[in-house]
């Protein structure tokens, strides 16, 4: 979040360090000035001293909050802030040298001072509510913005007029006040809700505190209000205010304030608390008191108020951190809305973007990225320098600090606490990632099936066929001419069409034969023996297993010890092979040893090497070929086996 582009090539981007110590000191020094003229006046208490509460508060408060934003940048925003804190603390000033020249007649400057009080907190403490938030933005000022802007102006500079020159009753003045505060309260709310999500974080608290601000002047166009209302809302409202504008610009990162601004914030805070507390307790107890028990009321309130500091002063501590340093100040809170991503994401990948924006907000960080090896996986922000590095164990996350700031102690806690989320993001990527190989190793492997279906149909069964059905018209031409010469001819073809039916059955039991499914691995493995021992190539079964086992497991060993024994049958050259096959209590191992001329080492590895391989890793096993001892070839399959 930043003020306006065009604002901030006005006012400059660097710091004022002589002008925003000026501003703090003569803000505090008027505020403690005022109150040290008014105990010396000791007047009655009546509601014009509420407004000269509401006055020093002020002058405390927003005297602070600019002194330390003006020394890190010069933007409308600070100098504002600082318009605001010495007009209302001239205003208490002016109110306590008045009710001093009651008690202490020819007291210099009386003249002079007395007109302020009712005019000086006008251009900065309505400015406050009616322009800044049009200026809050990260885009240059839009039309609507700008129109914003001058009607703010417009009413301040008219509302400051009106009660310094004409006099005018504050009454319906304020309505035109109240209507543009509401409205850009609303602009606020607008933005907050419908603009880019990164514009978004602080200006619920923006759009609250100028709503507040606007409302806290109804009462002065409402007559027959109890008295102590319209001052107590002005405190409560002019304390909360600033707070607001430092919630946008250290969620936003707007002027890289962090320690300075948590404790000035938890020291004017802190004064704004225990100020209203002693108002409240004094004023509480003199209306049950009788008249003279004023003594007694301030008494009470003092007591109460030294009584408040510590419990207060912790419990605006643990807030004021959590804005300065956000979510990282309680890391087990950062995890659990940083795990909540986990839930809404589309995809792994925008899993790690949101894990990575939620750190950079989280910590007030520039950048966050996200590596594997030396792959950027996600990154948020963008980085203008070194920053620091969190190793996990699939990646990595680098991080830099805002520019002019480094990480501290505790930041550094709370990112090592928050990349163990991103190390399950990355656990979740690498997972995703395993599943589609998976997929598109069984696609591959589908695919090849039908492709060997598709050769075995067209290039085998489908022209052995054509050619038994010539046979078929030849014999049936034989028949009635030459009836001796046509019964070679058919038992030539039954023989022929006896040995296409065994290949279908052949190449129906290579994809999934039916003993597998009724009698178990070692049966089937037994009926593939057969098979082949038919054709002259003698397979020994040695099979320790539990029958009745099928699934997954049981169909990926037959199909690797399937493909091995074919791949042994046609390149090996050995009369045989070797199935043995043996079950652990975790473990199932099949093993397919030929004694034929070994491997070629500069031989490709063709489709069958790559579907047994495929057909281990999509259960979770691995395959091995080893060259045998003194020759030949060893296929060894180590697959997953649990109970049954």
């Amino acid at each position: 979040m930043a003020v306006a582009d065009a604002s901030e090539t006005a006012a400059g981007t660097g710091g004022a360090p002589v002008p925003a110590a000026v501003v703090a000191v003569l803000s505090c020094g008027l505020a403690v000035t005022a109150l040290a003229v008014f105990a010396a006046a000791r007047p009655d208490l009546d509601s014009d001293q509420l407004f000269f509460l509401v006055d020093v508060v002020g002058a405390a408060v927003y005297g602070t909050v600019a002194g330390v934003v003006l020394a890190r940048r010069v933007h409308p925003v600070p100098l504002l802030l600082s318009l605001a804190s010495i007009g209302v603390g001239l205003s208490a000033l002016s109110y306590a040298w008045t009710k001093l020249a009651q008690v202490r007649p020819g007291l210099p400057f009386a003249g002079i001072l007395a007109p302020l009080q009712s005019t000086t907190w006008i251009p900065g403490t309505l400015a406050l509510f009616l322009v800044v938030p049009w200026l809050v933005r990260d885009a240059p000022l839009d039309r609507r913005a700008r129109l914003g802007v001058l009607t703010g102006a417009a009413v301040t500079a008219w509302f400051f007029w009106a009660r310094t020159f004409t006099g005018t009753a504050v009454g319906w003045l304020v309505l035109p006040v109240v209507t543009v505060g509401l409205l850009a309260a609303a602009d606020i709310t607008y933005r907050w809700r419908r603009g880019p999500v990164s514009d978004r974080i602080g200006l619920g608290w923006l759009a609250l505190g100028t709503a507040l601000m606007a409302v806290s002047y109804i009462p002065l166009a409402v007559p027959g209000l109890p008295w102590m209302l319209t001052p107590l809302l002005h405190l409560a409202t002019q304390a909360f205010y600033p707070v607001a504008i430092l919630v946008v610009v250290l969620r936003q990162r707007l002027w890289g304030l962090d320690l300075a601004v948590s404790r000035a914030a938890v020291a004017g805070s802190l004064v704004a608390v225990l100020a209203t507390g002693y108002l409240v307790v004094t004023a509480t107890v003199a209306l049950i008191l009788p008249t003279d028990g004023s003594v007694v009321a301030q008494a009470v309130a003092a007591v109460a108020v030294a009584l408040a500091v510590q419990p207060v002063r912790a419990w605006l501590t643990r807030r004021v951190h959590t804005l300065v340093y956000g979510e990282g100040d309680d890391p087990a809170s950062a995890v659990r809305r940083l795990g909540r991503h986990f839930a809404g994401a589309q995809t792994p990948r925008q899993l790690l973007e949101d894990l990575a924006a939620g750190i950079g907000v989280a910590l007030r960080l520039e950048s966050v990225t996200v590596r594997r090896d030396d792959e950027m996986l996600a990154r948020w922000g963008t980085p203008t320098g070194p920053g620091e590095e969190v190793v996990l164990r699939d990646g990595r996350v680098e991080v830099t600090a805002p520019p002019g700031e480094t990480l501290g102690p505790r930041s550094l806690r709370a990112l090592g606490e928050l990349a163990s989320v991103v190390e399950a993001g990355l656990v979740v990527l690498r997972s995703s990632e395993e599943l589609d190989a998976a997929r598109a190793r069984l696609t591959e492997a589908r695919l090849a099936e039908r492709r060997t279906i598709r050769r075995e149909l067209h290039d085998g069964l489908g022209p052995s066929l054509a050619g038994i059905r010539l046979g078929l018209q030849g014999a049936r031409n034989l028949v009635d001419s030459d009836s001796a010469d046509a019964v070679p001819l058919i038992d030539s073809l039954l023989r022929e069409l006896d040995h296409q039916v065994e290949g279908v059955r052949e190449l129906s039991r290579g994809l999934l034969p039916p003993a597998l499914d009724e009698l178990g691995l070692a049966a089937a493995l037994e009926e593939m023996s057969a098979v082949h021992s038919r054709s002259g190539f003698r397979v020994e079964v040695d099979a320790d297993v539990p029958s009745g086992r099928s699934g997954a497991v049981v169909a990926a060993a037959y199909g690797i010890a399937a493909e091995a024994v074919t791949n042994a049958r046609r390149h090996s050259g050995a009369a045989g092979c070797r199935v043995r096959v043996r079950s652990a209590a975790d473990r199932l191992t099949l093993e397919v040893r030929d004694a034929g001329r070994g491997m070629d080492r500069n031989a490709r590895r063709g489709v069958g090497t790559h579907s047994m391989r495929e057909r281990a890793e999509d259960v979770g096993g691995s395959v091995e070929i080893t060259a045998a001892q003194p020759h030949g070839t060893v296929v060894t399959a180590h697959l997953p086996w649990g109970p049954s």
